[in-house]
């Protein structure tokens, strides 16, 4: 089917998010709840064994619940026969996406933490996830983290079923010594994986990530943690036992690791910060106390009642001027802390803490209301100016904190409408956009075109996409990788290497599964294939006759009825 004219009866579709290998997931939105929602729809698979692990996924993901797991919605079939998962629509994309960015360590414990959480509920329904990796880590719009992709997901009781096949499931650039030695697993393997996924966001890099697969795995087994810098010397312990090549020196669960990370002492530099007291707040404390003043020791009524009056006398004609002394002090204060860029920090002395006080003494103070709008204005054209300066820097996303991506979005916060915040991401995703394209060609150029999975043409384009689902460079780039193993399979093809030319097919149609050169070289494939079978079974029940064959008879080797097949179809 089109996907272009693809009806989900309850649900209108906006347009694609993501296509992969064996299916698509599109942006919708259903009716019944006027909820946006994502759908991940099952390509046609011939395999009903696929077919009952995806259904299997739904059915799983939907008995866990938790916020760090993404929630399953629906699931259900299409007319054409197709399966499909409704689920929860993440707006924040996957972590893959800051692949190189440094995460604050404070953010980085957070992912983690989150995670690790929704994997203790997983692995209490006697689960293992097998496949923890960056790009089935999602985040909601508000930062949360969500685990999703529980497709490899495996009964810990039935994990023989794979083993001993020797079938390693999972990513090789996150999987455990023991995974990638297609051992049997446990929790203790999602928490290696979740340590490297640490370790990169604190150092920017995989150092177990090899340049082949057998590398990798090498790496995964042999490779020691690597020396952190001074600043990350608190997480060390912490990575330690996550990647420890011995499952039994790793935490022995998610409650252990949860544990250790809260127990983590970071640091914050802006704790040790000392700020100016509010002199004048203090002193005017001090004035107005009663022990300050001296009084008798025994007091007549009528003396008291005297004094009273008289200091009543003086404090209504003197006490609205002290209170505007006070109010000209504080806004004094704010201007000079606002000529000097103190906008909101220290809490006790900015310009806006003082605006504010003069407003606590005065609530119809227009020189402090004004301030306070000139504050946001000057607050608002600062975190512009840093947006542009971390764009041009190429700090798009990362560090957390410190990225154009960050105070674009914090202008957002205090001014929704902002054209220049808003004109600051287009930008920004234009900047990713441009990054990836590079690092597609690149890939191209060192024909990476699918593998590694997270550093290929085909990922980078994809990522594109899911960016801007109708990218024309990305689609293209897509179409050009799809050529290129349609080129290489008409190459074995050449050489009569049959089974090289089907894979080659079955790659181009990874990063294009549309293509219809491709898909209609595989239907001739195949039925070029279930015609050599039906020869071969004809000729082998018909008794052998000793007949010398005339002369004009063809060479032996073309009676191969898939030799002939492709012969008539291509030309020798």
């Amino acid at each position: 089917m089109n996907d272009s004219v693809l009806d989900i009866p309850g649900y209108r579709l906006h347009g694609l998010l993501g296509k992969g290998g064996m299916a698509a997931v599109y942006l919708a939105t259903q009716q019944s709840l006027q909820r946006q929602v994502a759908i991940k729809v099952l390509g046609k698979a011939e395999d009903q064994s696929f077919i009952l692990r995806f259904i299997r996924e739904g059915h799983l993901v939907a008995s866990l619940h938790h916020p760090s797991i993404i929630t399953i919605h629906d699931i259900d079939q299409l007319p054409d026969g197709r399966h499909y998962l409704a689920m929860e629509y993440l707006p924040g994309g996957d972590l893959a996406r800051h692949k190189g960015e440094l995460f604050a360590p404070e953010r980085a414990r957070e992912i983690v933490r989150q995670i690790a959480s929704g994997l203790a509920v997983v692995h209490a329904k006697g689960l293992v996830h097998r496949d923890v990796k960056p790009a089935n880590i999602l985040f909601r719009g508000d930062g949360t983290a969500v685990l999703t992709d529980f497709g490899v997901a495996k009964d810990l009781d039935l994990d023989s079923e794979l083993t001993q096949f020797g079938i390693a499931v999972g990513s090789p650039a996150y999987s455990s010594p023991e995974q990638a030695q297609c051992q049997p697993l446990d929790a203790r393997s999602d928490i290696y994986s979740l340590g490297v996924i640490l370790l990169e966001m604190l150092t920017g890099a995989n150092p177990f990530r090899g340049s082949n697969y057998t590398q990798t795995v090498m790496n995964h087994v042999q490779l020691p943690l690597p020396s952190l810098p001074g600043s990350l010397g608190p997480f060390r312990g912490v990575l330690e036992r996550m990647l420890a090549k011995e499952p039994e020196q790793r935490f022995a669960n998610c409650q252990e690791l949860l544990a250790a990370l809260d127990a983590l002492e970071l640091g914050d530099p802006d704790e040790t910060r000392l700020g100016p007291g509010l002199q004048l707040s203090a002193s005017r404390i001090e004035e107005d106390t009663p022990a300050a003043r001296p009084a008798p020791r025994r007091a007549r009524w009528p003396a008291v009642l005297g004094v009273l009056l008289l200091g009543g006398a003086l404090a209504g004609g003197g006490f609205y001027w002290q209170q505007q002394r006070q109010v000209d002090d504080l806004l004094a204060r704010a201007e000079r802390r606002l000529a000097e860029g103190q906008l909101l920090a220290p809490a006790q002395d900015s310009a806006e803490h003082y605006f504010r006080e003069a407003l606590r003494l005065d609530a119809r103070s227009q020189a402090a209301q004004t301030g306070l709008a000139r504050v946001r204005a000057a607050h608002i054209a600062g975190l512009l100016t840093l947006g542009d300066q971390r764009l041009s820097e190429g700090r798009l996303q990362e560090p957390a904190q410190d990225s154009a991506a960050h105070y674009f979005r914090q202008v957002l916060e205090l001014d929704a409408g902002n054209a220049e915040a808003l004109d600051g991401l287009r930008r920004l995703l234009e900047a990713r956009i441009a990054g990836h394209l590079a690092r597609a060609e690149q890939s191209v150029a060192d024909k990476r075109l699918l593998t590694p999975e997270d550093d290929s043409a085909v990922y980078y384009y994809r990522q594109i996409l899911g960016w801007a689902p109708s990218n024309e460079q990305a689609l293209a780039g897509l179409h050009r990788v799809a050529s290129q193993y349609r080129d290489l399979a008409n190459s074995a093809y050449r050489r009569r290497d049959f089974p090289a030319a089907l894979a080659m097919i079955e790659r181009g149609l990874q990063a294009e599964p549309e293509n219809p050169e491709l898909l209609k070289m595989r239907d001739e494939h195949q039925e070029l294939l279930a015609s050599a079978r039906a020869a071969r079974a004809a000729q082998s029940s018909r008794p052998v006759q000793r007949t010398s064959a005339p002369p004009s008879e063809p060479p032996v080797e073309n009676g191969n009825p898939i030799k002939r097949a492709w012969n008539n179809l291509f030309g020798n």
